[in-house]
């Protein structure tokens, strides 16, 4: 029943997928497979690092990795054809701050209906499991968005998708890429299901079973007028020592929910639910990668204007100085004290923004977020999510949270359609 075996492997098969794309004219990131170290180091030198590199035929991102250097591919490599050794590597350029989008849709053979376009809060490289998102957009272009549902009903018609479709996009600028494409049910069914009311998984299954979406009355999407935060779960307290940095690998073990008319509001409430508690005052402390530190410096001015205290490490530090900011300087772990976790274990920190350089996790990066994890101090580890923890901290000191239940908002979508 439903899409056939033969558009899964022309969706899972990357060399099948590389020509589906060329055929619809749509863009992906450069890419190429290897079956040895040999071929995957010749690859990643004629894309050029960093690169996203994966097993073909997993879930979950299972062994996938962001990696920089020769060195870091090779020792993925050994990793990775022992994960899945009778396929070959997959090995993408990895599109740095670029935006990921989530779109499920469903497909009776002849009619695509998007279900809902789902926007991640933090950029690409995040597994989309793990990465808060929102529904609808929340900064794409209404022509990026139309753009978006254009290029899924092409992959659905091309491929002869009956049931779920699943497609990972990346935005870069104007310019959008196929990430991904499943022709099956994804982890984010239920979430669009809960934000706009439509169960898409009992209309998806009788499609499969013969009936067409015209005679379902589903023939057009569904905007909800509010917006829907989903936000991850994650089970690190009960594994001390384990490090809470997110990646291309996911990890999360549930997923909440924050509904309403308001961006900041609905993010708020999602990171309520999942157990992290916005600060509306205090110190927020910053260690940033090179490449982070101009957003960083626009933030820590938001920030600093809400009546936070800037700290920040001595790189990060002399940058937001050399840009006028008034900043403590807080040593690293290993230079002096008191240092960053004797700064967090006084309670002088809110909030820590901490955005670790490379794939590969200093131990004192380590050391901070695993601190933070224990005394319950929210933490970021990509500008994103902490941009996206501001606006909820101004609609917190601005607004007001209100609860409203599922069926009232779902009544204010019925609403919007007539």
């Amino acid at each position: 029943m439903g899409t056939g075996p033969d558009a899964i492997d022309r969706a899972e098969d990357r060399k099948l997928f590389k020509q589906l794309l060329a055929k619809l004219d749509l863009k992906q990131p450069p890419n190429d497979t290897a079956t040895s170290i040999d071929e995957a180091l010749a690859i990643a030198q004629d894309i050029g690092y960093p690169v996203l590199v994966r097993p073909s035929y997993v879930l979950g991102g299972r062994a996938m990795q962001i990696v920089s250097n020769d060195d870091a591919l090779v020792n993925f490599m050994k990793w990775a054809l022992e994960a899945s050794p009778d396929h070959p590597i997959l090995i993408d350029k990895f599109l740095e701050d670029a935006i990921e989008v989530d779109v499920d849709a469903i497909s009776d053979g002849h009619r695509t209906v998007i279900g809902g376009i789902m926007e991640h809060i933090e950029e690409a490289g995040i597994h989309s499991g793990d990465s808060a998102c929102v529904l609808p957009p929340y900064t794409l272009t209404r022509s990026i968005q139309e753009d978006i549902k254009a290029q899924t009903r092409a992959l659905a018609a091309e491929l002869g998708v009956i049931g779920l479709l699943n497609i990972q996009f990346a935005v870069k600028g104007d310019q959008i890429y196929v990430l991904e494409v499943n022709p099956r049910a994804s982890r984010t069914v239920p979430f669009v299901s809960k934000a706009t009311g439509v169960s898409l998984a009992r209309l998806a299954t009788k499609v499969m079973l013969g009936h067409t979406l015209a005679e379902l009355h589903f023939t057009q999407e569904v905007e909800p007028p509010y917006f829907a935060v989903k936000e991850s779960v994650f089970p690190f307290r009960r594994f001390p020592g384990v490090d809470p940095m997110l990646g291309p690998e996911m990890r999360s073990t549930g997923e909440v929910m924050g509904l309403d008319e308001d961006f900041g509001l609905a993010f708020a409430k999602s990171q309520l639910a999942a157990g992290q508690i916005v600060p509306l005052s205090g110190g927020v402390i910053f260690s940033v990668k090179d490449g982070d530190k101009p957003q960083a410096v626009a933030l820590a001015q938001g920030y600093l204007d809400e009546g936070f205290k800037l700290y920040a490490t001595s790189g990060t530090a002399a940058y937001f100085r050399d840009n006028g900011l008034p900043v403590t300087e807080v040593y690293k772990v290993r230079e002096a004290r008191p240092h960053i976790i004797d700064r967090i274990k006084s309670h002088e920190i809110a909030l820590l923004v901490n955005t670790p350089e490379g794939s590969e996790t200093p131990t004192d990066s380590h050391s901070i977020r695993h601190v933070a994890l224990d005394y319950n101090i929210p933490y970021t580890t990509t500008i994103a999510a902490a941009r996206a923890t501001l606006g909820a901290i101004r609609a917190l000191k601005r607004g007001k949270l209100e609860v409203k239940s599922l069926q009232e908002h779902h009544a204010k979508v019925q609403q919007s359609r007539r």
